[in-house]
């Protein structure tokens, strides 16, 4: 397992760096403050490529493999940029957009990626719903094969992207009582009929990351838009949930390096009792603390990346031991962060106070602590 970088891969990395703090990051702090959706630097990622990495050349990406896709979410955060836009980056390109790649027709890959991968639609996946998160067989939303149409019913909550999506990817089951096997996967277009959004929740953290509720009221999908075949959505889900457990927690570990360094510059900057308080002993620990938790986390992280470059489809343990790690030893490095700066730390204007908020999302997207730690024992 060699987990060095190519010299061509290091240098894309410090391209993304400067790319995102000069075109992103000024506008970062002003973006969170507001809760809004920052358009101009989504499609800045379009245009950079970052959006369509990993797809293939003639459908607008790079063919980039996994590795090079986490690299380049780490190098965002690691830039500065919020965990909003990251969050909202992650949910378009892996969770919608590699779910149509993966399973879906030749036609439906021309149809979404190239648009996808350049930043010209917006997209987002729909699997929770209000009574149905980390158990996502009890989903309830319904497919009706009718003629040549699915006819869906149901509520999706908590969607990243769900306001501003052009497209989303939904499961829903076909049939009573199947459980899993009853879950199948379907594209949905902005503006189809019987498809509506809810408002734009109100977060505690990665503010401009837009989410809300997908509303399906006898909605009409042609039959073309069903993803593989009926009842295969678990499987899907599960797949994309690697992504969610790997490429996803990369910008938000290159954020922690990002708080590493302020923290360190600070710490250095900052006088009390006639030297800076890096002299004293309690600071130094916090420092080493985060950064322990900087390394555990991306190798962790990388591993997974690594393992699906090898061509390992099911990387369930893993991902969920990564997963897990960083869900709940993010809180106390980033706790860490917000309380070595004192009182400026819990200050909008230093940035350490919007990464102790985003943080918090860690043991709660993509499937809770305990839900994770229930996955684990099972695989083990």
């Amino acid at each position: 397992m060699d987990f060095s970088f190519t010299e061509e891969q290091m240098m894309f990395r410090e391209q993304i760096i400067r790319f995102a703090k000069k075109e992103i990051v000024p506008r970062v702090q002003e973006h969170d403050l507001r809760g809004e959706f920052d358009f101009q630097s989504f499609r800045k990622l379009g245009d950079f490529g970052i959006l369509g990495l990993h797809f293939p050349e003639e459908l607008g990406g790079s063919n980039a493999d996994v590795v090079t896709s986490v690299l380049a979410g780490e190098a965002l955060g690691e830039a500065g940029v919020d965990g909003g836009l990251t969050l909202a980056y992650g949910a378009h390109t892996f969770l919608c957009g590699d779910t149509i790649f993966a399973h879906g027709t030749d036609s439906q890959r021309e149809k979404y990626i190239p648009k996808l991968a350049s930043g010209e639609w917006i997209g987002c996946m729909g699997l929770t719903e209000p009574a149905a998160g980390s158990d996502v067989a009890a989903i309830s939303t319904r497919a009706e094969k009718r003629g040549d149409r699915y006819i869906l019913n149901g509520n999706k909550m908590f969607i990243t992207n769900g306001p501003v999506a052009d497209v989303a990817v939904v499961y829903a089951k076909i049939g009573k009582d199947l459980k899993h096997a009853g879950i199948s996967t379907f594209i949905v277009e902005k503006g189809t009929a019987g498809f509506s959004t809810g408002k734009n929740l109100i977060k505690m953290g990665v503010r401009a990351s837009h989410t809300s509720e997908l509303i399906f009221e006898d909605c009409e999908i042609p039959e073309e838009n069903l993803i593989g075949q009926e009842g295969a959505g678990f499987l899907m889900a599960m797949q994309t949930v690697e992504w969610d457990r790997s490429a996803l927690l990369a910008p938000f570990i290159g954020g922690m390096t990002y708080v590493l360094k302020k923290c360190a510059r600070y710490a250095k900057e900052r006088y009390q009792f006639g030297r800076p308080i890096a002299e004293f002993q309690a600071i130094k620990h916090k420092l080493a603390d985060i950064k322990i938790f900087i390394e555990a986390a991306r190798s962790l992280t990388y591993r997974i990346a690594w393992c699906k470059d090898q061509g390992r489809p099911l990387n369930h343990l893993e991902a969920a031991v990564a997963k897990l790690f960083i869900g709940d030893w993010s809180l106390k490095p980033a706790n860490d962060a917000m309380v070595l700066h004192g009182g400026y730390g819990y200050c909008h204007e230093y940035e350490v106070e919007r990464y102790f908020r985003d943080s918090r999302l860690a043991p709660i997207g993509g499937g809770t602590s305990e839900i994770t730690k229930m996955i684990i024992s099972k695989l083990i």
